[in-house]
């Protein structure tokens, strides 16, 4: 379904040129909701731009634009305010007629794509060997995130974990595993070494003190580079012992199924790759490193800034893999779109990577390469998030604080209200209501900021939360057990707005579409979290302000309509942040 903005912009867009002709048909109608509904639902502002070139008044420009409009069974008489502003006011019954359109629709009317993309979303990249701490938070979610939402609008999209498992802490840990584990490399199954973080506190323990071990480690990773099957083998033992450690933060944080692309996937291809940037001429030998020197990046001393493709020692760096796995993408995985959700302080190695993949002519028009930095993760002190011992938190520590604080309220409530509930049914609410707020209260700032973390403020059931988007969700589901509803029955019903709560209501669930699009593209998850949180305000107005169950008919059964599409909005919308919903709080 084409939502209200599309079809005015395509109405004024026509109205254009019937009016001024065909030269102003790629002029932007610039039609946006208003700030103040005292103004009307949306706005036009083209009459001003249009002043100077066509020489006349914007009142004049505006009333011409109206005279050729054709919005009747939409839209009251447009109105002039002001130098030139057009103001639209939606009829009533016009909304109620598209709310009845997409009742039956699981996608409350959200098209899909015309222009459907392969797109990559790299996340979220733990490394192998360590367990995931709160520096992971917020690419896992991010990630996750803009996935779903560019999924659900019709995008192919592989999600792809593009984690550390090559270089020199590999030989560390593979030495580890030949002394303190040998027979882990002869057994038909892996060993279970132990928890992850031990077995690598002892590996890093033994390289620090004793030179031996030392020299073991770097031949190790000679060995690993010139792929000696024993050395592999161990090697692969480390991985697996990694990766089944990070999968289960990705299981608690309902993270869906990446595809595993870590720093030895492309090792194959670096040579390659910088074969081709010296055959382009872009690779230039500096104190004996290669070297592609960038435009518009300079050292203290004013001279173009390297950054280095090989070092002086033969080896390959981060960005010659990333340079790797650009190439890849773009010829392998045939994408139009990366995005990468990487911290902000990589703004520089991106900017750096995407120049020499444009000038590699990897990177063309065709492609976007983005990326979608984001700030920190902040203490209430506004320093960085870290343990007393200045040590980063760990993530499943961050997270299962966060459910205990939960489980610990609703026992406290519910033995207040004498309310009986099953272990399962609170540790099940614990969990969702608890992943849920440290995800939204992340999802719902601006990416590109930094943010306090505050377990109070996330959980809190007031104000933009996630526990008071569920438990605007959990009211729906209240009526409908009390009012003994099936919402999937109230079909081919008019829907009645007269109230200014109902239909204050009825216009912000038909903006969905246009909100996802904005994410789609700027990728800004804090967009949809707040239409979800002002649509959850506007839903509890209505609810106050409008008898439901004890309204007459037809009213009683629109306002349930009305409810019903309000929870699915919610559901739907909740679930594009990766956050499920609860039936019962």
């Amino acid at each position: 379904m084409t939502s209200i903005l599309e079809q005015l912009k395509d109405s004024v867009s026509q109205a254009l040129v019937s009016a001024f002709g065909t030269e102003l048909a790629a002029t932007d109608p610039l039609v946006a909701p208003t700030n103040n509904p005292k103004f009307g639902d949306y706005q036009s502002n083209v009459a001003l731009s249009l002043a100077k070139p066509l020489k006349q008044n914007p009142r004049a420009i505006a009333q011409s634009i109206i005279d050729n409009l054709e919005i009747e069974e939409m839209c009251e008489i447009p109105t002039i305010a002001g130098p030139g502003f057009i103001n639209f006011m939606v009829k009533s019954d016009y909304i109620g007629s598209l709310l009845t359109k997409i009742q039956p629709d699981e996608r409350l009317g959200v098209a899909l794509t015309k222009n459907p993309q392969r797109v990559i979303v790299d996340y979220p990249s733990p490394n192998i060997a360590k367990e995931m701490h709160v520096g992971h938070l917020r690419p896992a979610i991010i990630g996750e995130c803009l996935s779903r939402i560019l999924e659900f609008v019709g995008h192919d999209v592989l999600r792809v974990s593009h984690i550390g498992d090559w270089g020199t802490p590999f030989g560390m840990l593979i030495a580890y595993l030949k002394e303190a584990y040998p027979e882990a490399l002869t057994a038909t199954e892996n060993l279970n070494l132990g928890e992850l973080a031990t077995f690598y506190r002892q590996a890093k323990q033994r390289f620090d003190e004793n030179a031996d071990f030392k020299e073991a480690s770097r031949q190790a990773v000679v060995e690993l580079q010139a792929g000696d099957e024993e050395t592999i083998k161990a090697w692969k033992i480390v991985c697996e012992l990694s990766s089944r450690s990070y999968r289960k933060m990705y299981d608690l944080m309902g993270l869906s199924a990446v595809i595993e692309r870590g720093e030895s996937f492309y090792n194959p291809f670096l040579g390659d790759t910088l074969q081709e940037l010296e055959q382009l001429g872009l690779v230039e030998e500096s104190e004996g490193a290669m070297c592609v020197f960038l435009e518009g990046f300079s050292n203290r001393d004013g001279d173009p800034l390297p950054l280095i493709v090989k070092k002086s020692d033969g080896g390959y760096n981060y960005a010659t893999t990333d340079l790797a796995a650009i190439r890849y993408r773009v010829r392998e995985d045939q994408v139009q779109r990366v995005i990468y959700p990487v911290g902000s302080e990589q703004n520089n190695h991106f900017a750096q990577i995407f120049q020499v993949g444009q000038r590699a002519g990897w990177i063309t028009n065709d492609h976007d390469f983005v990326h979608a930095e984001f700030g920190l993760v902040l203490g209430e002190d506004g320093k960085k998030l870290k343990t007393r011992s200045g040590e980063a938190i760990k993530l499943k520590d961050l997270l299962n604080e966060a459910i205990e604080r939960v489980r610990t309220d609703l026992e406290t409530r519910f033995v207040a209200e004498k309310r009986t509930e099953t272990e399962e049914f609170i540790n099940n609410s614990a969990e969702v209501i608890g992943i849920s707020a440290v995800k939204y209260a992340d999802l719902s700032q601006n990416r590109t900021s930094d943010y306090r973390f505050s377990y109070d403020k996330m959980l809190d059931l007031k104000g933009n939360t996630a526990p008071y988007l569920l438990y605007a969700y959990v009211r729906v589901q209240g009526i409908s057990r009390k009012g003994q509803v099936n919402f999937e029955q109230l079909t081919d019903a008019k829907i009645v707005l007269e109230e200014s709560a109902e239909l204050s209501l009825a216009k912000h669930i038909l903006q969905l579409e246009d909100v996802l699009k904005d994410v789609e593209r700027d990728l800004l998850p804090n967009r949809i979290c707040l239409y979800l949180f002002e649509l959850s305000q506007k839903f509890n107005q209505f609810y106050d302000q409008c008898p439901i169950l004890q309204a007459d008919e037809p009213q009683r059964t629109s306002r349930l309509i009305l409810a019903d599409l309000t929870a699915r909005t919610i559901k739907l919308g909740l679930s594009l942040l990766g956050i499920k919903v609860l039936e019962r709080m």
